[in-house]
């Protein structure tokens, strides 16, 4: 009796899951959830409820909701640099050239 194996191929990842499962806007989403991880994180280091950080930061309850568990197509990156704002959070962007050996630039955020 020959027993036969199963092969498990591996794809090394790219970085970035939303390119990987080739979602459109695949730079633009991986911002949006590193963004609204922050904005989860903040929320909870104060003992925020939903409701009050969804004052604080001028979105409904529901729509805060939504962001917060990776729905977050309605919500665009400068409303959600804004809510780091309402939070008291310093938000800061940097132009800088590419190196020479890519041809494109890179969008990454960075938390300090």
């Amino acid at each position: 009796m020959r027993k036969e194996l199963n092969i498990i191929e591996i794809e090394e990842s790219s970085g970035n899951v939303y390119e990987d499962l080739g979602t459109p806007h695949a730079n633009e989403m991986r911002v949006k959830s590193q963004l609204a991880a922050k904005i989860g994180e903040i929320i909870k280091a104060r003992h925020l409820t939903q409701v009050q950080a969804s004052e604080i930061l001028g979105l409904s309850q529901p729509k805060l909701s939504e962001m917060l568990r990776g729905k977050f197509r309605g919500i665009s990156e400068a409303k959600m640099m804004e809510c780091l704002l309402l939070l008291g959070r310093d938000v800061q962007i940097v132009v800088k050239p590419a190196p020479r050996s890519r041809k494109v630039g890179r969008l990454e955020v960075v938390f300090a």
